[in-house]
């Protein structure tokens, strides 16, 4: 069964950090780019970042850029997004997805909140 489960979201203070995890199962990532992806209630999904297979080309959305940093590691079938000095206004559902095949995890939930 193709799978993408993401994992590492919390609640964390203003200014703190998570790292959120893709893990890949049924398939293998090493062959696409992957993309991170939030959302809040009520409001359209927003891009976060990109990452192309190799790992070598990355791009972000505005809001993040500066603070978030996208990275995969092939031989874990996983994907990453390391946040750093996070804002309330990132306070949303993380998804990672396969944009080829508009494929998509089930989500993490970020809460960031003194």
């Amino acid at each position: 069964q193709v799978k993408l489960v993401e994992s590492g979201g919390g609640l964390v203070q203003p200014g703190g950090s998570l790292r959120l995890s893709c893990a890949g199962s049924g398939f293998i990532i090493s062959a696409y780019a992957i993309r991170w992806t939030r959302q809040v209630p009520g409001k359209e999904r927003e891009l976060v970042a990109n990452i192309d297979p190799t790992g070598r080309r990355k791009d972000y959305g505005d809001s993040v850029k500066g603070r978030f940093t996208v990275s995969r590691d092939n031989r874990e079938n996983t994907a990453f997004l390391q946040m750093n000095n996070l804002k309330p206004e990132d306070t949303a559902v993380y998804y990672c997805g396969v944009p080829l095949y508009n494929y998509w995890g089930q989500g993490t939930q970020v809460t960031v909140s003194a």
